[in-house]
């Protein structure tokens, strides 16, 4: 049998790029006259903007400081020993990047057994412990608090949560386990289910407390001050912690019920990470701690030799790292300032855009459209929700009058674009009004200002061709909701030079978004892929097989909604314009359906109709229904999905073949903040791989081996 020491040896030899994280023992007297008390301080010698982890070494670190304390509380030597973070961090949980190394089942089991056997030694202190969450704790460093007898938290730390289901993993050092015989079943599946697959929501220092996770909140400036006082009451027994019981009866089934109905109406039995946590909670209901370590021990090694977690982690990657460092950006040096920034139209998209330019740039913003009215409603609708940021705390009033002050509207292009360094249009997506629209603002704006287009479909090359000055025009494609979705596609022209694309890029990175290069193809690249998907399966209904049929044969993929739910928020309208604009250009692959047609020429907004009796659940509008002429080909699910999944596999490998993108990792940056599919999918190209898709179609993987899943 190994030891924990021998374990961690082990892993630490897989894992030699480790960022250390240390465990420091320092001593020093409670107040009050309660004793001496032992605090390990854990540290990887970075400032917050590197997180503290726990690698293989990091674990072994903290075994050592554990050695230490456990001989002094077995001497006599301390009355307690607490455990905390370096400034602003308190740990955010296992390295990953030492996760994506592992090739064997034992490994993976190895650093799971030994997060446990450190983490449970603070249990079993023959002193009581304490864990104190000043800032950032994550996965493992939630965990290891888990394993204290007490545990405070700041009214300052920015970010709690155990997000491993979020990737394709179980919380697999305590969570599963301690966390529901802590703080009950049913707030821990909010914790550890809900909050994961909700796009890994954080909690706050005070929710923390409110759930019970923490026995008592302290203001951020004296955290560790009013904690160690509060340890040495809580240790002379001036203060008492008492915590709820716990129902372990129907309340603890209910809870997992409630868990599983969740995982299935979000990734719908598509990703097991959420399934095997939930065994585990329901396992865990009599209190059986050990049981629930074992368990979360071979969870933990059978996840990461799946292709689940290894893809959560290759999108965790592409959003971190990928996102912020954008394949083939020009110098960023080239780029130039932007202090006024002009929009064409003021209709709710121009509206949108206004708004996230003025409260990301803060600099003037100026809305132009055709007569008075409009561009009154569009500076309005800016008015009313810098109002709403007021009323929700965001911002305080000097903020919202300097915003307020800051946005204006004009008729006159001249005058509203005169000294604008960028101007984005947001007009109706139609060539010939839009290249009308930039010989305006060519004629009014300055030499150096970009002109930017929001078009989801048209050529930027065609739109820039009839101006003197074609080097300036830049696709800058924002996705709906503009405030939430953070994709930017960002779109080279013919003729756009370097100093444009970099000031294109240099924006795109103070609003926040997720800018990605896109050669100047029809569609680009998310409507482009989406109008195949969502094209055959509106051929696979067109020949016949029932519309239930269809839809739910792409629910194996967890996207966010189904395909005809996607097309209703879309509008069936732009959904058959990019058809028909797809079409022109690739009449081969893009079909522009006529059932399709139909329903928009009908004026109908969509293919369901929700009513109160069923829930609200979709159900198949009659009227639409009746509209609907299909033929005679029935498909089973299986046989519709590899239609699909084929289509999309074809349209992927010749997007990449034509350099619309640099490679396979942007088309799923692109499709998980653009279009919100699945972390744990890793986008669309490791699936492929995974289910053979991608071989079957285009005769080789979208990713080398070792990339997205686990190394040969």
């Amino acid at each position: 049998m190994s030891t924990t020491a021998e374990l961690l040896k082990g892993a630490a030899e897989l894992f030699p790029d480790e960022v250390v994280t240390s465990a420091h023992v320092r001593h020093f007297e409670l107040p009050a006259g309660a004793g001496r008390f032992a605090l390990i301080t854990l540290d990887n010698g970075f400032d917050h903007t590197k997180p503290t982890t726990f690698g293989p070494q990091s674990l072994a670190n903290l075994n050592t400081a554990i050695d230490q304390v456990e001989a002094e509380a077995a001497n006599g030597e301390i009355v307690g020993a607490g455990i905390t973070g370096k400034p602003f961090i308190f740990a955010v949980g296992a390295d990953l990047k030492g996760v994506e190394l592992l090739k064997q089942h034992s490994d993976a089991l190895a650093i799971g057994k030994g997060g446990h056997d450190v983490f449970k030694r603070l249990a079993n202190l023959a002193v009581p412990t304490f864990a104190y969450y000043n800032g950032a704790a994550m996965g493992g460093g939630v965990e290891v608090g888990l394993h204290c007898t007490y545990r405070t938290v700041s009214k300052a730390l920015p970010a709690f949560s155990l997000p491993e289901v979020f990737l394709g993993l179980v919380p697999g050092w305590g969570g599963c386990t301690i966390l529901p015989n802590l703080i009950g079943a049913e707030k821990a599946v909010s914790v550890i289910i809900e909050n994961s697959l909700n796009q890994n929501r954080q909690l706050k220092g005070k929710q923390v407390f409110e759930l019970g996770i923490a026995d008592a909140l302290f203001e951020g400036a004296d955290f560790l001050e009013q904690s160690l006082i509060w340890t040495a009451q809580v240790l002379k027994g001036d203060v008492t912690v008492e915590r709820p019981e716990i129902d372990r009866g129907e309340g603890w089934d209910q809870a997992v019920a409630k868990g599983r109905a969740i995982a299935d109406s979000k990734v719908h039995g598509a990703a097991p990470a959420a399934y095997r946590a939930l065994d585990i909670i329901e396992a865990s209901k009599d209190g059986d701690l050990q049981k629930g370590f074992d368990a979360e021990d071979q969870a933990l090694a059978d996840l990461i030799m799946g292709g689940e977690l290894r893809s959560g982690i290759y999108a965790f990657n592409l959003v971190q790292k990928r996102g912020k460092r954008p394949a083939g950006a020009p110098d960023k040096n080239l780029a130039r300032p932007v202090t006024k920034v002009g929009v064409v139209g003021a209709g709710l998209m121009a509206s949108q855009l206004a708004l996230l330019f003025l409260r990301r740039l803060e600099v003037p913003v100026v809305l132009t459209d055709i007569d008075q009215e409009r561009v009154d409603k569009g500076v309005g609708y800016v008015h009313a929700e810098i109002e709403k940021l007021l009323g929700k705390g965001r911002i305080n009033q000097d903020k919202a009058n300097r915003l307020k002050g800051l946005v204006s509207g004009v008729l006159d292009k001249a005058e509203g674009f005169a000294d604008a360094d960028f101007i984005i249009e947001a007009v109706f997506e139609e060539m010939t009004v839009k290249q009308k629209v930039f010989a305006e603002v060519e004629a009014v704006a300055p030499a150096h200002a970009i002109l930017a287009t929001n078009t989801s479909s048209l050529s930027v090359s065609e739109m820039a061709s009839k101006l003197q000055h074609p080097e300036r025009v830049v696709g800058f494609h924002f996705f709906n909701p503009v405030a939430i979705l953070p994709l930017l596609e960002i779109v080279r022209g013919e003729k756009t030079d370097d100093a444009s694309l970099a000031t294109a890029f240099a924006v795109a990175k103070k609003l926040k978004k997720t800018g990605v290069l896109t050669k100047d193809a029809p569609a680009f690249v998310v409507n482009r892929i989406l109008t195949r998907f969502m094209g055959e399966i509106q051929n696979i209904i067109d020949e016949g097989t029932p519309v239930a049929t269809a839809e739910k044969a792409v629910e194996p993929l967890g996207l966010p909604m189904s395909p005809l739910v996607l097309l209703e928020l879309v509008g069936p309208a732009i959904g058959l314009h990019v058809s028909e604009t797809l079409n022109r250009s690739f009449p081969e692959r893009f079909t522009v359906s006529p059932n399709l047609k139909a329903v928009v020429e009908a004026g109908k907004r969509g293919f369901y109709v929700y009513n109160a009796e069923n829930g609200f659940k979709p159900e198949l509008d009659p009227e639409v229904a009746a509209l609907l002429k299909q033929g005679d080909v029935v498909l089973t699910e299986e046989q519709a999905r590899d239609r699909v999944l084929d289509a999309v596999a074809q349209e992927i490998g010749l997007m990449l073949e034509e350099g619309v993108v640099a490679e396979a990792q942007d088309i799923d940056l692109c499709l998980i903040t653009g279009a919100g599919w699945p972390f744990h999918l890793g986008g669309i190209t490791p699936y492929l791989d995974r289910e053979g898709v991608s071989e079957r179609v285009n005769g080789k993987r979208f990713l080398a081996q070792g990339v997205a899943s686990v190394p040969a």
